[in-house]
């Protein structure tokens, strides 16, 4: 197994990946957020958040990378949350960098409100209740005592 492989990726580490389009079967080597923790992997998945010029024109939910140098960008960048990939970790080519704290949190709210509004989760789950308990009546025995 190559080093890479057996490499763990945390959530908020900016990756290097083949991230594919949505809209043809090709893909682009491109800097990608790890939006997945370590319970995923165990499945050898990873979930990747695209992360694209600040020049490209923006999206409602694009979240800017402030510190450039920390996350290892060479240019003004921004997440895109809309657009996620699930990836095996072998296909990471290699970790340049982290997101910020503030950029992560706005990055974990904009996918909160992405999986919110899915019917299913808006849906109240009304678990059934538990019957009432009926008072345990003691057995009598055949001479009349409680057994």
């Amino acid at each position: 197994m190559a080093a890479f492989e057996e490499e763990r990726f945390a959530p908020f580490d900016v990756v290097v990946v083949p991230f594919p389009y949505a809209d043809r079967l090709a893909e682009k080597r491109r800097p990608a957020l790890v939006i997945s923790n370590r319970r995923l992997a165990r499945h050898g998945l990873v979930w990747v958040a695209m992360i694209t010029s600040a020049d490209n024109e923006p999206w409602s939910s694009d979240v800017l990378i402030s510190d450039l140098k920390r996350a290892g960008l060479p240019a003004p960048s921004v997440v895109r949350p809309a657009k996620i990939a699930c990836i095996e970790p072998g296909r990471i080519n290699r970790r340049i960098g982290r997101l910020d704290k503030a950029a992560a949190r706005v990055v974990g709210q904009k996918l909160r409100g992405f999986w919110a509004s899915y019917p299913l989760y808006e849906a109240r789950i009304v678990m059934p209740r538990a019957p009432p308990q009926v008072p345990r009546v003691p057995r009598r025995g055949a001479r009349g005592r409680a057994a």
